[in-house]
């Protein structure tokens, strides 16, 4: 490393090192009157962060393995949470898709730091049905449909310009197409095996509360911090 790189090192250290976490207070969890599922503690949740001002509360990140059992993450929007599980929605035919397919295991995970909250998600992750897929996509906005017709995501992509074209072409069928069909873009359902509920502490007392599925019902414990 020459002495420019060490300098620029040192630099990002000291900025890395100067970040501080949680400087607002902090909501209280007592895991005792948490609920039987793990579902209405989310809603609850979501709720909290969306009051607290949290932004993109709907934003979550995806972990995927590929065909080698490499892993791979990506953030992306949460569509719905339901009796059957967290909802997302992508091509088939993205790196997500393809991943998905060949194994079907997924985690999600929330960040809130307006509260100092996360929820962890791992599941199975299976194809809504078409109906539903197509539903999906006519209730997001014209610039999500036009990212939707664009199509080829995850693909090399030649140079900048080729996207440009592909996306005012796009644009100009969602706007006159509001109701025109992306055929890859399918909704997704993680259906949930565990649920983890993670409430930091300005002291670092932590608390962590994990719900297993065991068959029709679920288990709660609690975790080391």
């Amino acid at each position: 490393m020459n002495e420019a790189q060490s300098d620029t090192q040192k630099e990002f250290r000291a900025l890395l090192h100067a970040q501080r976490v949680w400087d607002v207070p902090l909501p209280s969890f007592d895991p005792s009157a948490a609920p039987s599922a793990p579902l209405p503690l989310f809603h609850s949740w979501f709720a909290d962060a969306v009051a607290a001002g949290q932004t993109e509360p709907h934003t979550m990140t995806l972990a995927t393995a590929d065909a080698e059992g490499r892993p791979d993450v990506r953030t992306l929007m949460l569509h719905d949470a339901d009796e059957r599980g967290w909802h997302f929605a992508t091509h088939t035919t993205s790196a997500k898709g393809r991943q998905l397919a060949a194994r079907p295991d997924a985690a999600l995970g929330f960040y809130w730091p307006a509260q100092g909250r996360q929820v962890r998600v791992r599941g199975t992750a299976s194809p809504a049905s078409r109906e539903e897929s197509r539903a999906d996509l006519r209730a997001r906005s014209t610039g999500a449909l036009a990212a939707a017709l664009t199509g080829s995501q995850s693909e090399v992509l030649p140079a900048l310009d080729a996207l440009v074209r592909a996306s005012e072409a796009a644009w100009e069928r969602a706007v006159a197409e509001p109701d025109a069909e992306a055929v890859t873009w399918t909704r997704y359902v993680v259906e949930p095996r565990e649920v983890e509920f993670f409430q930091g502490d300005g002291r670092r007392r932590h608390v962590r509360l994990r719900y297993r599925r065991e068959g029709a019902a679920w288990t709660r414990e609690l975790l080391w911090p």
